[in-house]
């Protein structure tokens, strides 16, 4: 689903580009706020003799701590977990992409964070996701996918009650929805019309969301089962 450069026209890059980098800097200091937290420091200044002024210094609080060593390893999961791929039909493959996961585990905000600097460190590093591309893909699969798929999840779990149903279907159906969010991108840019883009896009991906609903559910079952052993 990583849309490489040269598939969306300028002004489509641009405006998922505006609205990607928009919803990333609230997330950040949404998050920030959580993390953090300012304490005033009385220190000595020497101009024009000694005088008393206030330095704001900001440190992690305890959740603070624990929450950012827990984005961290469910970023460093989802990333090694993304390498894997698995084989859905005629040639193609698939990979987790984690979104309704790390939301589950983190929170939305925290959630797509994870996501868009994954999918940051993928284009720049390994390029994997075109530069110019990057706020589609973030807006397809940190917005679209990570925030929508939780959001879903939510709404789900409160009539079926069942946290791993909600979670199987939530992450099968932000996969599905991103690729149609995908395909619709590439038809408004003129890369390819939409009968033939969105079927194909939309088709093969409800194949991938499968996978995509298996591991949710088995990571989800596995961190269950590991905080009732440590209770």
């Amino acid at each position: 689903m990583h849309i490489p450069d040269g598939f969306l026209s300028p002004g489509m890059a641009t405006v998922l580009l505006g609205v990607a980098a928009s919803f990333f800097i609230h997330a950040w200091w949404q998050v920030r706020r959580r993390l953090l937290v300012e304490e005033k420091q009385a220190v000595l200044a020497t101009t024009e003799g000694l005088e008393l002024s206030g330095k704001v210094k900001t440190r992690f609080t305890k959740y603070g701590r624990e929450k950012i060593w827990r984005m961290a390893s469910v970023a460093a999961f989802v990333f090694a977990a993304q390498m894997i791929n698995f084989p859905v039909a005629e040639g193609t493959s698939g990979h987790l992409l984690g979104g309704v996961l790390a939301a589950i585990l983190l929170g939305p905000l925290e959630g797509f964070l994870v996501i868009a600097i994954i999918l940051i460190v993928q284009s720049l590093v390994f390029a994997d996701g075109g530069l110019v591309a990057l706020g589609a893909n973030i807006f397809n699969m940190g917005i679209v996918g990570a925030i929508g798929g939780y959001y879903f999840y939510k709404f789900l779990f409160k009539y079926l009650k069942k946290m791993w149903l909600a979670a199987f279907i939530a992450a099968w159906t932000s996969v599905v929805v991103a690729a149609s969010f995908c395909a619709v991108e590439l038809a408004i840019s003129g890369t390819e019309t939409i009968n033939i883009v969105l079927p194909a896009m939309a088709g093969i991906h409800v194949l991938i969301g499968l996978g995509e609903g298996i591991i949710t559910v088995l990571v989800l079952l596995a961190m269950k089962y590991k905080e009732k052993t440590n209770e």
